[in-house]
């Protein structure tokens, strides 16, 4: 039986990485997938166009795993360095494949364009070497392996032309090597912060072993990932369904909005879907970010009739039929202007439910008594208004206490349909 792949590295070539001048989305992208198919990874290195260095690189990384997953180093020119630098590791000599000139000269030609000749050089294919055609560029991907069954995966360093030919043909290949099964359940918590959340569940995840309970965090979420392995699928989705049902039951599971749910904003719209309900928004310090987040999503325009960015008093009033006398009284950061705003937009726009943002992002404008970072959120519904108010560190930048504001601005909306018949 050929060996099993449990482990990979990902090597990410190219000097534009290490300068910085582009990001290096590729790595996230194929950490995630191949954490999806039970392949773990524990390292990823990043290298730059040196043929000693990358040699380095690849070395060391096939001394340590099943399977070395590259992007980038395989397109035309001369500091293209990555089938070169595989095939000398290997002891495999190059090897003129015409049939892969004649799919990227068909490339230019489909554009109108005529083919540069020293993109012969994408030819060139180590003896022995599985070509992984190329749907979206020129630069054909290759899969090579060795005597040890040690596996070489490169793939261009475009993302759009790594993603679509790692769907299509490494996944397969890499899934043909897995004798175990592996799944994952993803649990979504807003409200609570990871280490509140990981103190909780510290004798859980202490104790675990299969399935393993991970915390994840990002800007105003937690997520728990539930992972286990198993012969087969079913038993693995078993056991992590049980696990899951565990940290329900925990004290954390008030504060789980969903499993294995996208976003915030993807759960409002399916709740509100699912509901047969309507949402409007009115946002003054978010400007426009709920609105953009819900708009992201796919089939929102069944349940979002609109919304108004009201930064201005003048506009408050002229559009939301927010009170002057509120205005003047408590200000513009405040409760009663949340709720008012609230149920402006509900009743312009005739929603089932109004959600509304005001409050100060900063850097400027805060006080003692409104300091940075104080925000109110209001719900309205025709039962009436509700209004929490955040105080989000005045040490954050602007865009983090939006975009944290904006994400408390949908848990509302959600919490708000889940609890409407």
């Amino acid at each position: 039986m050929i060996n099993e792949i449990k482990v990979a590295e990902i090597l990410c070539v190219g000097t534009e990485l290490l300068l910085g001048d582009i990001v290096n989305t590729n790595a996230a992208h194929l950490s995630r997938e191949l954490a999806g198919l039970g392949i773990s990874v524990y390292h990823q290195t990043v290298v730059g166009d040196n043929p000693q260095r990358l040699k380095e690189a690849f070395s060391l990384a096939l001394s340590r795993v099943d399977v070395v997953v590259v992007t980038g180093g395989l397109g035309p020119t001369c500091d293209d360095l990555t089938r070169e630098t595989a095939a000398e590791l290997m002891g495999r000599r190059l090897v003129f494949h015409p049939e892969i000139l004649d799919e990227i000269r068909g490339y230019f030609v489909s554009r109108n364009r005529a083919m540069p000749e020293n993109n012969r050089r994408q030819a060139m294919v180590p003896e022995g070497a599985d070509v992984l055609h190329n749907d979206c560029g020129t630069a054909p991907g290759l899969w090579l392996e060795d005597a040890e069954h040690r596996v070489i995966v490169m793939m261009p360093g475009v993302p759009s032309e790594m993603i679509d030919m790692f769907e299509k043909q490494v996944k397969p290949k890499l899934l043909a090597r897995r004798h175990s099964a592996l799944v994952s359940r993803n649990v979504h918590l807003f409200g609570i912060g990871e280490s509140a959340a990981e103190e909780i569940l510290r004798p859980m995840i202490d104790s675990a072993k299969n399935p393993t309970i991970a915390p994840y965090a990002k800007e105003g979420e937690v997520r728990f990932r539930v992972t286990a392995m198993a012969d087969d699928a079913e038993r693995a989705t078993l056991m992590c369904d049980e696990t899951v049902r565990q940290i329900a039951e925990s004290g954390v599971g008030k504060y789980i909005y969903g499993i294995d749910v996208q976003s915030l904003e993807n759960s409002l719209v399916q709740e509100l879907a699912h509901r047969g309900l309507t949402l409007a928004c009115a946002e003054s310090c978010t400007g426009g970010l709920v609105a953009k987040r819900i708009v992201d999503i796919s089939g929102c325009s069944a349940v979002f009739l609109g919304g108004a960015v009201t930064y201005a008093n003048e506009a408050k009033i002229r559009m939301l039929n927010v009170s002057p006398q509120t205005l003047d009284e408590y200000g513009a950061v405040s409760a009663e202007t949340a709720a008012e705003m609230a149920r402006g937009i509900r009743l312009a726009l005739g929603a089932d439910i109004g959600v509304s943002t005001t409050g100060i992002a900063g850097p400027g404008g805060g006080n003692d008594e409104k300091p940075v970072g104080t925000v109110y959120v209001g719900i309205s519904t025709e039962k009436g208004e509700s209004v929490e108010k955040l105080s989000l560190s005045p040490m954050r930048d602007r865009d983090f206490i939006r975009f944290v504001s904006a994400s408390n601005a949908l848990h509302a909306a959600l919490l708000c349909a889940k609890s409407m018949k």
